[in-house]
């Protein structure tokens, strides 16, 4: 703690000591009031308990008995500012109490400490302060010194950019002469502009009136340009004069046929080139009607093949002894010429072109007696038959083309057992391609299959 900052506490104490003191002489007259008044209500108290002691007549008038009453509130009212009299002595004793300790404890201790502690401080400490103080001063004074040169280099700074400012100054006076300069010279310009563009519409208007004249004077010969490219305007003047005097002989001649005929030719050019465009885009699309129906033709006598083939092999292991194949029926191919055939306008030099139509439907025959027995159709065969030559339809095209998986609801409800047998075996040839799921009430198929379920029927309700 410095020198400075402890005279300072000593000081602020000693004031706060002085005003106490010196509030409590007043503190000490306004209690001896108070004891005054205290005595003496109490000796008022005293003399009217002595006249209330005292014996009344035994009746009084309205008069006594008013003042009687009077006295009574006065009293009871004197009784309250007694006892408030007391409640603020009492106070004001507690507060002095509190004051003297205070002054005790408190004042008069920190003064003894802060006079003991400046006693304590010795000549050498206040030769190192000093030392101190000057050592800080001087690196004041040197701080000093080094704003001063920083002063001074932004003074010398400030004068560059004020000279800069100047010279920048005077730059933008003599843009601004430059823009004032060309804002008079585009302004002039523009004048000149307006009165370019206003000779330009007269110089299109007039380009209009000669065109239309060129479009009266009607087509001109292809050597016209370069037969008069050589003469003087005067010249084609004269020329064009003697030719006007020749045509009035010739006015009742048509002058526009010859353009009306140039006209119709270079639109019979253009549609005959449009003819052309469109019969290569006919005989492309014949071409292309030719590829999709060969592939086509291919297509299904490919599958036709394949499904046929398989319909077989696949017959002959369900009925070793029979017998079965697929027939194409073909229609007939309509006669050449005839309204509405297909083939009309189809370019035909390179040989006969399949036609699809001709394809009407399938037909199977099958023989289940015997490799020489007769060959019968669908309509011909009994129930089981017919069940039997549709699942080896369904296995010959699965075999072609397979499905993820088959549903076969009761396939074998009319099939014999021993063909029973011979479909699941067929159905577990299969399996491996595709899945199949099938509900039956014979044991056959359930022989050969993975996994099976039984199904109940219980009060009108599967379970």
């Amino acid at each position: 703690m410095s020198l400075d900052k402890v005279k300072k506490d000593i000081h602020l104490w000693k004031e706060e000591l002085r005003s106490k003191t010196d509030a409590r002489p007043q503190k000490e007259w306004k209690l001896s009031s108070l004891r005054h008044d205290l005595e003496q209500m109490k000796y008022t108290m005293e003399s009217y308990k002595a006249e209330l002691g005292t014996e009344l007549p035994s009746q009084l008038s309205v008069q006594e008995q008013k003042e009687v009453d009077r006295l009574n509130d006065k009293i009871q009212q004197l009784s309250k500012e007694a006892k408030d009299a007391y409640h603020a002595r009492m106070k004001l004793e507690t507060e002095k109490t509190e004051k003297e300790t205070q002054l005790e404890h408190n004042l008069f201790r920190k003064r003894e400490e802060l006079e003991s502690r400046l006693a304590e401080v010795s000549e050498q400490d206040l030769a190192e302060r000093l030392q101190e103080a000057q050592e800080e001063l001087k690196e004041a004074e040197n701080r000093i010194e080094a704003e001063k040169r920083t002063v001074d280099e932004v003074e010398s700074r400030l004068a560059s950019l004020m000279q800069d400012q100047r010279r920048l100054e005077a730059e933008l006076e003599a843009r601004r002469a430059e823009e004032k300069d060309y804002a008079e010279r585009i302004q002039d310009d523009q004048q000149s502009l307006e009165k370019m563009q206003s000779k330009q519409s007269q110089l299109f208007k007039k380009k209009e009136e000669n065109m239309k004249k060129i479009r009266d004077l009607g087509s001109l010969p292809a050597d016209a340009f370069d037969k008069f490219q050589d003469k003087t305007p005067k010249q084609l003047y004269k020329l064009l004069d003697k030719a006007n005097r020749e045509l009035k002989r010739y006015s009742h001649v048509n002058k526009k046929a010859l353009d009306q005929f140039v006209s119709h030719s270079e639109e019979k050019e253009k549609l005959l080139k449009r003819k052309d465009e469109l019969d290569k885009a006919h005989q492309a699309i014949i071409e292309l009607m030719n590829a999709l129906d060969q592939q086509k033709y291919e297509a299904i006598t490919l599958t036709f093949k394949q499904v046929s083939k398989n319909f077989q092999d696949i017959f002959k292991k369900l009925v070793p002894e029979g017998r079965a194949e697929l027939v194409m029926h073909r229609g007939k191919r309509a006669a050449d010429g005839d309204e509405g055939s297909d083939n009309e306008g189809r370019d035909t030099s390179a040989g006969p072109i399949p036609d699809v139509e001709l394809f009407t439907g399938v037909g199977i025959r099958v023989s289940f007696t015997g490799e020489t027995a007769d060959m019968r159709d669908m309509n011909q065969l009994s129930g089981g038959q017919k069940s039997l030559v549709a699942l080896t339809l369904i296995f010959a095209i699965q075999k072609c083309d397979p499905a993820p998986f088959y549903l076969f609801d009761e396939i074998d409800a009319a099939l014999d057992a021993q063909y029973r047998a011979a479909v699941a075996d067929m159905i577990k040839d299969l399996k491996s391609d595709a899945q199949f799921i099938t509900t039956t009430f014979r044991p056959e198929l359930l022989e050969s299959a993975e996994k099976y379920y039984g199904v109940k029927f219980r009060n009108k309700v599967s379970d």
